[in-house]
């Protein structure tokens, strides 16, 4: 089995909420387990907004973006961040799975106002 330590990247997270379509950020390549280690929430604005992020599961990932599934949870739902600062989400690990071939459990982000947030995670995948 193999490790790898990645970061990945999203600038300017789309406005709306997850329920009006997800933005995912990152999902779990086949046969994949990941730890996600940190989840970094920055507010670029000149104003407070508010964050989702969200798992999506691997069994509702096949249905249509944004429709959250039964297994679908919230890491952060309605958090404030505020001008000038970031907001840690995940200060654990949180794993994210994929037993199968096709799409896993993905991460979605989004933003109350268009173009005003960027999110990085930083992970450990292991296939």
């Amino acid at each position: 089995m193999a490790t790898e330590f990645k970061r990945v990247v999203f600038a300017n997270v789309p406005a709306g909420t997850i329920t009006a379509g997800g933005q995912t950020i990152y999902a779990t390549p086949a046969n994949c387990d990941t730890v996600v280690i940190g989840c970094l929430l920055t507010n670029t604005s000149g104003a407070s907004i508010t964050a989702d992020v969200l798992i999506a599961t691997q069994a509702s990932t096949s249905g249509a973006v944004g429709a959250l599934g039964n297994d679908d949870v919230y890491l952060i739902k309605g958090a404030v961040v505020p001008v000038g600062s970031s907001l840690e989400v995940i200060s654990g690990k949180v794993v994210v799975a994929n037993t199968g071939s096709g799409t896993g459990d993905a991460i979605q982000v989004r933003c109350s106002t268009a173009n005003s947030m960027d999110a990085t995670i930083s992970i450990l995948e292991n296939t």
